[in-house]
C-alpha cells in the first residue's frame, strides 16, 4: 500500500495533501503536527471532500509523528514562513531546529522513506535533514526547481500570449535571489524564446522569476506562497511513488558534478521509485558556469553557517 506522510500541515503541507488527493498520489495520506489537532482538523476537512473528488484513501492527521511508519515518501513543510522584509537567510536557524527535529523523526520511524524538503532556506534545511537522517544522497531531496521552473514558465507564457502547457523552461542553482533561469533552453514548443521576444522583456522575466516568492509575500503580508508550492512537491511525490522517471530541477547533494562538491543546489534529475536516479548533466556556458558557482559560494556560506 503506498503511503505519503506530510509533516507539517501548515498552508504548504495542506495544499500538498490536497494536491495529493486529486492526484490519487498515495493510498494513505498523514498530516502530522506538534500543534495539538492542528492535522487533525486539516485532514477531516481534506478527507470529508473525497466523495467529490472520488478518492477512496485514508487522509488522517495526529500529533504522533510514530504515525509517518512504512512511509515511501516523507514531506518537510515545518518551518517558519517568510514574512516582509524577510530574506530566506534570516530564517535559517529557526528553521534548523525545527527541520532537525523532523529528520530525527524520519530516521527513527520512517528509515526506508525518501524525504522531501520544503522548509526555508531551502538548499540549506536538504541539507540538515541530509546529515541528520544519515539516508544515502539518492533519498534525500530538496523541491524548488519544479516551483521556479513553473513560475519560469508561466511569466513566458503570460508575455506571449500562449498556453503554459506549451512553455518548457527550467531554473537552476540556489533557491534565493540568485538563482539561473536559463534562457538558452527555454520555448514554446520547440521555438526559443529568444526567437518570440525581446531581450529586454525576456531579462524582466528572468528577473521576475527570481523574485516570484517574494512578490507573492509583498501582497500577503502575513504568509508566502502555498498552491504551487504544494503541488510542486506533490509532482515530485508522484513521480516517486508511481516509478514515472520524470525529468524535474530538484535540489540534490552534488560530488563532482557540474564541477561542485558538498552542496544541495538545484540541477535536473530523473525521479523514480529509488528516488533521484540519475543526475543529468548539462554542458553550460561560461557566465552559466559563473552564475552556478556563485549559487554554489552562498549555499556554503549558509552551510558554514549551520555548524555541522
Amino acid at each position: 500500500m503506498s503511503k505519503l506522510s506530510i509533516i507539517g500541515a501548515g498552508a504548504v503541507g495542506t495544499s500538498c495533501a490536497n494536491w495529493a488527493m486529486i492526484k490519487n498520489l498515495a493510498e494513505e495520506i498523514v498530516l502530522v503536527d506538534i500543534i495539538p489537532d492542528l492535522a487533525k482538523g486539516k485532514a477531516l476537512d481534506l478527507v470529508q471532500s473525497s466523495p467529490l473528488f472520488g478518492y477512496s484513501g485514508k487522509i488522517w492527521g495526529t500529533e504522533d509523528f510514530s504515525a509517518i511508519k512504512d512511509s515511501d515518501v516523507v514531506i518537510i513543510t515545518a518551518g517558519k514562513p517568510r514574512q516582509p522584509g524577510m530574506s530566506r537567510e534570516d530564517l535559517l536557524h529557526i528553521n534548523k531546529e525545527i527541520v532537525k527535529s523532523c529528520a530525527e523523526k524520519i530516521k527513527e520511524f520512517a528509515k526506508n522513506s525518501i524525504v522531501i524538503v520544503v522548509s526555508n532556506p531551502l538548499d540549506a534545511m536538504v541539507y540538515v535533514a541530509y546529515k541528520i537522517t544519515e539516508f544515502p544522497k539518492n533519498r534525500v531531496i530538496g523541491m524548488a526547481g519544479v516551483l521556479d521552473s513553473a513560475r519560469y514558465r508561466y511569466f513566458i507564457a503570460e508575455a506571449l500570449g500562449v498556453s503554459p502547457k506549451d512553455v518548457q523552461a527550467l531554473v537552476m542553482g540556489i533557491h534565493g535571489d540568485l538563482m539561473l533561469p536559463l534562457v538558452r533552453f527555454a520555448n514554446v514548443s520547440g521555438i526559443p524564446i529568444t526567437k518570440l521576444l525581446p531581450k529586454e522583456k525576456i531579462e524582466e522575466i528572468v528577473k521576475r522569476t527570481k523574485l516570484g516568492g517574494g512578490e507573492i509575500v509583498s501582497y500577503l503580508k502575513t504568509g508566502s506562497a502555498f498552491i504551487t508550492p504544494g503541488l510542486s512537491v506533490a509532482e515530485m511525490a508522484e513521480s516517486i511513488i508511481k516509478d514515472e522517471k520524470r525529468v524535474l530541477t530538484c535540489s540534490v547533494y552534488l560530488e563532482g558534478e557540474y564541477g561542485i562538491n558538498g552542496v544541495f543546489l538545484g540541477v535536473p534529475v530523473i525521479l523514480g521509485k529509488n528516488g533521484i536516479e540519475k543526475i543529468i548533466e548539462i554542458e553550460l556556458l561560461p557566465e552559466e558556469k559563473e552564475a552556478l558557482k556563485r549559487c554554489e559560494n552562498a549555499c556554503r556560506e549558509l552551510i558554514n553557517l549551520l555548524n555541522f
